[in-house]
């Protein structure tokens, strides 16, 4: 009995030494070359494809443990994962980690000259000869054992994480929104990407856009690991001649990466589905250099302007999205079967059929979306799908109040476009566009079930 009794009173003087803390996190990062084969398509649909390649394309993430599961972010240099090739990246991944697929964010940065995966669409466009034109699958499948690979080789160089830290800059003279007043009253969504050279679209005001660049940097105590930079912008200067590239979204990351190669530069697109460069870009050489140095010179600014937090807890929280399929007569399954089939179309229009079928099929079949939350205490990352209309972003952020939340966009890019019920009501139309009205009600019951006030 007295041998007991003084085993548990050492037991407890161990206790007091040596006091029980939060759980051990620890964070691995990867980093892959994904850049696309000469000859292969870029954004899904432009008739030219890849000629060159300017600078490459990249998959960088990371995987965050220590809470009940493995969390993985992986952010590609590409244009979309869409459907069935959605599935395939977070399936793999969430294997590879030790992970479910639902703690699996995967994010597009949206760059055009780079591809579009839809493994649904791609096996429709098989069924009417036109193997391998939405892009090789083969080289896709390789490229996502090589990131999978990656992925698990990274948890054995895994790093302790303390403390993380948040911070907001200011962008200067990049984003502006599509909308667009014209001298009759009447309204454009038509300010896109190269809309610069245009002295109306030019001199037009920003409209709606989130100017904050936010940056949340993970540390193993003082020594930064992983800075994971997020903006809401379209990522184009220029595109569509064929020259593969990451473009200034890219360009600006590589910069920064280069300055200091201890630390992950990792960037997240924002909700800029209807926001791009276009009052300040005209698709030139000079606007592309200036806007990689504006981004540059944010990210760079924010990495120098962080709060810190310990790292004391994760907490993920996902639910279930369902969004209406669009109405419109070019979207029935009748028009979108006969120009899938319409060997007179050119192979442009009958893959966005094949994209569009794969849609419309998805949500006849009621499989809803994942919008997952990684809550790290005092900041919040949410994935949306698509390309997001920043007005999403600006009403997660409402009703977060004063909590720090970092919405991304292009997780599930099925949806293409997904406006607001006002941009609906304002009767934008785009052949990039399967999903309908109503979708903003189910977003924001979703942004309240899982964005924490």
């Amino acid at each position: 009995m007295k041998k007991n009794c003084a085993f548990l009173i050492l037991l407890i003087l161990l206790f007091l030494t040596f006091p029980v803390t939060a759980a051990d996190f620890k964070l691995a990062t990867f980093s892959v070359d994904v850049t696309i084969p000469l000859g292969h398509r870029c954004m899904g649909v432009l008739p030219t494809k890849s000629k060159s390649v300017a600078d490459p394309l990249y998959a960088h993430g990371f995987v965050l443990t220590g809470g009940d599961k493995p969390i993985v972010l992986c952010a590609l240099d590409w244009c979309e994962v869409r459907n069935g090739a959605f599935e395939q990246w977070r399936n793999a991944l969430a294997k590879a980690a030790g992970t479910s697929p639902q703690r699996v964010l995967v994010t597009a940065l949206h760059q055009h000259d780079a591809p579009v995966v839809d493994l649904d669409a791609q096996n429709l466009l098989d069924q009417v000869g036109l193997a391998n034109e939405l892009y090789q699958v083969d080289w896709h499948d390789k490229t996502l054992a090589r990131v999978a690979q990656a992925v698990k080789d990274s948890l054995k160089l895994a790093t302790p994480l303390t403390h993380y830290g948040i911070s907001e800059v200011k962008v200067e003279r990049i984003a502006s929104n599509r909308r667009v007043v014209l001298e009759n009253g009447n309204i454009t969504y038509g300010r896109g990407s190269r809309s610069g050279g245009n002295e109306y679209m030019a001199k037009a005001p920003e409209g709606d856009i989130d100017p904050l660049l936010k940056t949340i940097t993970f540390f193993n105590q003082d020594k930064p690991l992983v800075q994971l930079h997020h903006y809401a912008t379209h990522p184009m200067s220029y595109y569509g001649q064929g020259v593969v590239s990451a473009d200034f979204v890219g360009l600006a990351r590589a910069r920064l990466q280069r300055e200091n190669q201890s630390v992950r530069q990792i960037f997240v697109p924002g909700c800029g589905g209807d926001v791009t460069a276009g009052k300040y870009n005209n698709g030139s050489e000079v606007h592309r250099q200036e806007l990689i140095d504006r981004l540059y010179t944010a990210m760079a600014a924010a990495s120098k302007n962080t709060v810190k937090h310990e790292m004391t807890e994760v907490t993920f929280r996902n639910t279930a999205l369902s969004l209406p399929f669009h109405p419109g007569k070019h979207l029935t399954r009748k028009q979108l079967s006969e120009d899938l089939k319409n060997e007179e179309l050119t192979t442009e229009k009958r893959i966005l059929a094949a994209m569009g079928l794969a849609s419309r099929n998805r949500v006849e079949a009621d499989k809803p979306l994942d919008f997952p939350c990684i809550d790290l205490g005092q900041a919040q990352i949410v994935l949306f799908p698509g390309e997001t209309f920043i007005g999403y972003q600006l009403i997660a952020q409402q009703y977060a109040g004063d909590n720090f939340v970092m919405c991304i966009a292009y997780g599930d890019a099925w949806t293409g476009y997904l406006p607001t019920d006002a941009t609906f009501d304002e009767n934008f139309r785009d052949s990039w566009l399967w999903v309908g009205k109503g979708s903003e009600k189910q977003i924001r019951n979703a942004i309240q079930k899982v964005i924490r006030k």
